[in-house]
């Protein structure tokens, strides 16, 4: 009897705001152009990763593990930009920089999730270079379309679950003292220093979230990546180690243009004191870049979809001269 009165008191406890206040970029002249800027990368990011998953779904050829992996990728980065660019917009533009404590968890639950699960897509993507470059002839026995379509639904079913575990729990926390989240979104972080009881279980799931989806994967990529410098220091001609390393410069770029914001504002912020407007431009850049620049990487550096593209550019303007 007494537990459960302790843990009636204890909910009794618990103070939750019915809104959030979004501070986002304050005290800067000008910083609707800023977001104007949002809205294009968005934009862009619609449009270039739908072309992607278009092209990947619609072409039998893309039909393997390699392109799974970037249909993933795509689809991804279609859902993180969609899960804060929008609502940062509607907040900024409106004038009504509340959001409702539901839709708060929501916001943080789905932009959490996408870069859990684009940080992910990227170790399998180097495990499918590494298969390909150091065990060749073992590579369709290993990686097949079966396969990484499995590893997927694992992944999407394990992030959905931790994420959503630690959005649960923010509802454990109270808090007494504001409700004014310095941040662009309703960032985990910035509402986690906002509790007032205690948060130490919170605190451990996101060390955990940290280390699995943003130390793990640059040292597993790192390593594998060591591996295939090895296997290719290996083979004799100049030629055929260009030829090898080229089929991985796609996957290159985009592990820099996801780690490397990210290293340079921890770095940052170790160096020297951000201001709350530095944290929200380099954050909101280092969640709208990546996603941006994913699809184009891919149609520049890849030939299959680069040769597609071509062709199918060519077949519209022969059909629209045959029509004219």
């Amino acid at each position: 009897m007494s537990s459960i009165n302790a843990s009636f008191v204890q909910n009794m406890s618990i103070v939750r705001p019915e809104y959030f206040f979004i501070t986002g970029l304050s005290g800067i002249p000008y910083s609707s152009y800023y977001y104007i800027f949002l809205c294009v990368t968005y934009f862009i990011t619609v449009i270039g990763n739908s072309a992607v998953l278009i092209i990947i779904a619609m072409e039998r050829s893309l039909h393997s593990p390699k392109y799974i992996g970037v249909f993933n990728l795509a689809l991804a980065d279609l859902g993180e930009t969609n899960a804060w660019i929008p609502n940062t917009m509607k907040i900024f533009f409106s004038d009504s920089q509340y959001m409702s404590y539901n839709a708060c968890l929501a916001n943080m639950f789905f932009v959490n999730l996408f870069v859990t699960l684009q940080s992910a897509t990227l170790v399998v993507l180097a495990f499918d270079r590494y298969i390909a470059i150091c065990l060749p002839l073992r590579y369709h026995a290993i990686v097949n379309n079966t396969v990484m379509s499995l590893v997927f639904v694992v992944i999407w079913a394990f992030n959905t679950s931790l994420v959503a575990l630690a959005a649960s729990l923010m509802t454990q926390l109270s808090f007494c003292k504001s409700n004014v989240v310095q941040s662009y979104y309703c960032d985990y972080g910035a509402v986690l220093g906002m509790a007032c009881n205690d948060n130490s279980i919170n605190m451990f799931l996101t060390n955990l979230i940290v280390a699995l989806f943003l130390v793990a994967p640059l040292i597993i990529i790192v390593l594998s990546y060591m591996s295939i410098v090895f296997a290719l220091s290996k083979i004799t001609t100049w030629e055929a180690r260009l030829k090898a390393m080229q089929t991985c410069v796609s996957h290159l770029l985009l592990v820099v243009s996801f780690f490397l914001p990210i290293i340079c504002i921890c770095i940052a912020s170790l160096v020297t004191s951000l201001t709350a407007n530095a944290r929200v431009i380099s954050g909101s850049l280092s969640l709208s870049l990546p996603p941006m620049l994913n699809p184009i990487i891919y149609v520049l550096n890849t030939a299959e979809i680069r040769v597609l593209i071509q062709k199918l550019l060519k077949n519209r303007i022969v059909s629209t001269h045959i029509k004219s």
